[in-house]
């Protein structure tokens, strides 16, 4: 279980850092062409909204990322063993 958990946190991971790739890959952009993906950004990568009002540094991104997906990993392999032993 440690290592499924630890594999959810590493695709939150990789998943802040794709999106921060494609941020710098694609600047300049403008406000038309975010407001096509933000809804994409804001379900993949939580932090992201709360980085519209406060400064968030890439670092702080990533790894609130890998978190958030980590605590996610646990509750849904947590559930999943549970029902897999109720079978």
């Amino acid at each position: 279980m440690k290592y499924r958990i630890a594999a959810w946190a590493s695709a939150g991971f990789l998943v802040a850092g794709l999106w921060a790739l494609s941020a710098f890959a694609t600047i300049p952009f403008t406000s038309e062409r975010m407001r096509h993906v933000w809804t994409l950004v804001s379900l993949t990568c939580p932090v992201a909204i709360a980085g519209r009002h406060y400064p968030i540094s890439l670092y702080e991104a990533l790894v609130a990322n890998a978190v958030t997906y980590g605590l996610v990993g646990l509750i849904v392999e947590t559930l999943r063993r549970q029902m897999h032993q109720a079978k």
